[in-house]
Order: structure tokens, then C-alpha cells, then sequence
């Protein structure tokens, strides 16, 4: 609903800041300076190196800004930069973790999944679930292949050399925890459940996940003890509980909501804990709490108590910006414009035509589907698609690993699917996880963590322990000692067939 009195003030702000950061943008690369002044532009003395998530994680807001503005160059700047980053990702489709924004050499040549590089895979996915551009697919499908290749061991994720893939360090740090949502709107649910299982081990052990926690020594790390209120684990355990709706999240968000109300209340708000052993606070309280962490718990409640806010029940669509943002997928937003399609499916001169079919790759599977550049616009409407076009021909196959299929299907479950996101019911109340060593996994109120070749259950209705964590503890050092031998190997190049 529109408000009356009001007459796009804060869309003409919007427009004024994103002119004041575009000198931000003009380098030989295209990839931004990570400041610049909002009066003078880029200082002379600013440095030219910025990370992979600062350069690449700015097209959701400037896209939709091109959009309700008219003005294509906000969008144009943003696609140019994340081009500018892909197009020197490495020979195993890994990128680092800062550039040269001049000269597009790596300066950290560190590839992972969390710190300084976690949005950049974030906003490959959202930017085409919002405006349904292919071309963010196809360099999200690449990298995400390449990440559950070389990144993960099951169910934890490491940092490796972007070039070698020699393992630099076996350490979760608090960032991953975005991951698994990440891998819910990409329709990868089973590895999200082993994954976030283990993050919320941690939590469970400390009370709050501290910013490095080392695989290793299955212990802190050291200098990365604090817990400055972070939001990602409660971003995906909501995820996790909107496409499964297994109320063991509804623990989760309790457990994390007693830690906060607990260890982390003060007079003023809610302080950063800077010791997760200790729980001593430290005053600040960033506004990311409110933004994020905050938000997340509260529609991880209200999805459980019958939704009535306008993100489950309004008129659109809505895709979350890294900051918790919401950006509501309607059409004149979801409208692919020229500039952005880069199977050439649209153009914007004198009405849109169909220049030839666009082969998107689902890893197992090739699909040729034409009759989605016939629609006016994509996002929403990309998914449901190219979905339905082939959901009856999946039906007679075997199931395929979920790894390799990025377009919302797990084996052996059902599925209702919107928007990217698999809603999930288990008409035989088992799960099947496919593998080496297959084994069948009871599904009613329980998640399982498996690490090296074995495994353990988490119950959801147990008395808070820390007996998660260390029934893992033997496996992690099984890892470990993986890790330490591969740390002087390279890994075999991904087979791209």
C-alpha cells in the first residue's frame, strides 16, 4: 500500500548517494575502491585493494535502484564489477579473498566461503532469483560447484589456495553460517542440514558462535574469541525451518534466543560478548542486530505460529539483501532489462524478442527451455518455469545428488516449490542419504552431522549439553589429519563434464 502524502523523497536520496559513490567505480577493472568520500569522491591516498565481498556484493540494491529509477548505469556499474571479479576467478572456478582493483591481481589468494568473500556467492544467486538474469546463474552454478568441490569436508568448509587448492586453514569462522541458507534457496537442502547442525554444535558448546573456531584443535581460535552479535546462524536455522518445517529449528531459535536474553542483555540492548568462554560483554551493540539477527528470530516465530506479515503473506515475493534488507520481486523490479541478459534472451529496443534458446547447466542435467523468454519478466516467474517444465520428466528418473542439481530438488523427498525455495514433506518419514557408505537416517525431530565416515544424531529434545560437540571431537581430528596431509598436495582439477 502506498502512503499517500508520499512522494518518492526517499527514492530520490537513494538516487543522490548511489551518483555520490559511482567514482567509486571508475578503475581499469571495474571492481569499486572500498571507500569514497560522498563530497571530493576517491581519495588520492585510498587504497587499491579491496576485498571479494566488498567489489562484488552491491548489484541486488543498485539494480533495483536502475529499476525504479529508469537509470540503467547503477546496474551496469555493478554487473561490470562482479564480470570484473569472475573473469579472474582461477583454473578451479575459485576466487580469492582481496584484489587490485587496478591491476586485478589477487592479493590473498585465500578461497572460501566466509570472511571477505561470503555475499559475493550470496548475490550471485539472489540477483537472479530478484531480476532473473542467466548470466548470475551460470557464474553461481560454477562457483558453487567449485566451493562444495574444493571447500568441503563434510559437513564442515576450509579455506584453500584459490590456484592449488592446498588447504591454508581448517577453520570455521562465523561468517560460513550464512551458507547453509544459501544452499536452501539453491534447492541443496540435505548438505545445509549436516552443515548448520554442526555450526549450532558450537553454540551449543559456548553459548554463542565465536568469530574462528579451529577445526584442528577443535577448540577457539586464538584473537577470535568474540561474538559481536552476529546474525548468519539465525539467518539459515529461519531458512532451514521455512523449507523443512521441522520444528527442531524452533529449538534452535529458543536456544539462541535464551543465549541473547542470558549472556547478552544489558540496560541499553544487547552488548557483543567479547569472550565466548567467559561471557564477559563488551559495549557495543552493532546495527546489524536489529536489522538481522533480530528480524530472523522473529519471523523464525512468526513462520511457526501461522505467518501474517507481509513477507510470507504479501503481494510479492521478497528477497533479503546481505543486511536483511527487504526487496520485493515485483514486476517492474523482476523486469529483465538488455543490459543484464547474458544469453542475449531479452532486449529492451522496440519490445523484447526471443534471440535463440538459452542452455542453462543444472549440473547432471542440460535444460533447453525457450518458452521462459516468451513471459515479460523473470525472477519469480524463471523459477516456476523452468520447474514445472521438467518436474514430470523427473518424475521417472532416480533420483540425482543434489549437489550437482541446483534447481530445487532433493532425492527421495517431496516437494512444493516457490520461488526457488523446496518446501519439504516426508510421506515415508525417512530420509536417505546416498553415499559410500548409505545409510538410512530417521527424520522426525532429529538432524545428523556427519563428519569422515561416520556419524552422529543430535536429538532435538535434549537437555542443553555439550555432548554434540564432542561426540564429533574424534571424527574432527580424523579431518584434521586429512587436512595436514593435503596442506602440501594439490587436489586433482574438477572434472567440468
Amino acid at each position: 500500500m502506498r502512503i499517500q502524502t508520499y512522494d518518492d523523497q526517499l527514492l530520490h536520496l537513494a538516487e543522490d548517494l548511489a551518483r555520490r559513490l559511482l567514482p567509486a567505480f571508475d578503475t581499469p577493472t571495474g571492481i569499486p575502491f572500498g571507500s569514497v568520500n560522498l563530497i571530493h569522491g576517491v581519495d588520492e591516498h585510498e587504497s587499491k585493494i579491496t576485498s571479494t565481498a566488498g567489489g562484488g556484493t552491491l548489484t541486488l540494491e543498485f539494480g533495483v535502484l536502475s529499476r525504479l529509477t529508469d537509470n540503467p548505469i547503477y546496474e551496469q556499474v555493478t554487473k561490470k564489477a562482479v564480470r570484473g571479479i569472475w573473469a579472474r576467478r582461477s583454473k578451479l572456478n575459485l576466487v580469492g579473498a582481496h584484489i587490485n582493483v587496478f591491476t586485478g591481481e589477487w592479493t590473498q589468494k585465500d578461497a572460501g566461503i566466509g570472511t571477505s568473500i561470503d555475499s559475493f556467492y550470496e548475490y550471485l544467486l539472489k540477483a537472479y532469483l530478484l531480476f532473473g538474469d542467466e548470466e548470475y546463474l551460470f557464474m553461481f552454478q560454477e562457483a558453487y560447484k567449485a566451493a562444495m568441490h574444493y571447500l568441503h569436508h563434510d559437513p564442515w568448509y576450509v579455506e584453500v589456495n584459490m590456484d592449488s587448492a592446498a588447504t591454508v586453514w581448517p577453520l570455521f569462522n562465523s561468517l560460513q553460517a550464512f551458507w547453509p541458507g544459501l544452499q536452501v534457496l539453491a534447492g541443496d537442502v540435505d548438505p545445509a542440514v549436516r552443515t548448520h547442525a554442526a555450526f549450532f554444535s558450537v553454540w551449543r558448546k559456548y553459548g554463542f558462535t565465536p568469530e574462528g573456531f579451529n577445526l584442528a584443535t577443535f577448540a577457539v581460535q586464538s584473537g577470535q574469541r568474540s561474538y559481536p552479535l552476529r546474525p548468519e546462524l539465525v539467518e539459515s536455522t529461519y531458512w532451514l525451518f521455512k523449507a523443512t518445517r521441522d520444528p527442531w529449528y524452533l529449538d534452535v531459535g529458543r536456544d539462541i534466543v535464551a543465549s541473547l536474553q542470558y549472556g547478552a542483555r544489558c540496560p541499553c540492548g544487547y552488548c557483543h560478548i567479547s569472550d565466548v568462554e567467559t561471557h564477559v560483554q563488551e559495549d557495543h551493540m552493532e546495527s546489524f542486530f536489529l536489522a538481522e539477527t533480530v528480524k530472523y528470530l522473529w519471523l523464525l516465530f512468526d513462520l511457526a505460529a501461522g505467518p501474517d506479515n507481509i513477507v510470507e503473506n504479501g503481494p510479492y515475493k521478497y528477497i533479503f539483501s546481505t543486511e536483511g534488507h527487504l526487496l520485493p520481486a515485483t514486476p517492474e523490479i523482476s523486469l529483465v532489462n538488455e543490459h543484464c541478459s547474458y544469453f542475449g534472451a531479452f532486449c529492451k529496443d522496440g519490445g523484447r524478442k526471443k534471440r535463440g534458446p538459452s542452455g542453462i547447466s543444472c549440473g547432471h542435467q542440460e535444460m533447453n527451455d525457450t518458452r521462459s523468454h516468451n513471459r515479460p519478466y523473470g525472477g519469480l516467474h524463471a523459477f516456476n518455469q523452468a520447474y514445472s517444465s521438467f518436474q514430470s520428466h523427473m518424475k521417472s528418473r532416480e533420483p540425482i545428488l543434489v549437489s550437482g542439481f541446483i534447481k530445487g530438488f532433493c532425492p527421495g523427498l517431496a516437494h512444493n516449490q516457490k520461488f526457488g525455495i523446496s518446501y519439504i514433506s516426508d510421506s515415508e518419514g525417512t530420509r536417505k542419504s546416498k553415499g559410500e557408505n548409505q545409510q538410512q537416517i530417521l527424520s522426525e525431530r532429529r538432524s545428523v552431522v556427519v563428519v569422515s565416515n561416520s556419524s552422529v544424531e543430535h536429538p532435538t529434545n535434549t537437555v542443553d549439553n555439550d555432548s554434540g560437540v564432542e561426540e564429533t571431537s574424534r571424527d574432527v581430528q580424523k579431518m584434521a589429519s586429512l587436512i595436514e596431509k593435503e596442506d602440501s598436495e594439490v587436489l586433482p582439477e574438477r572434472n567440468k563434464s
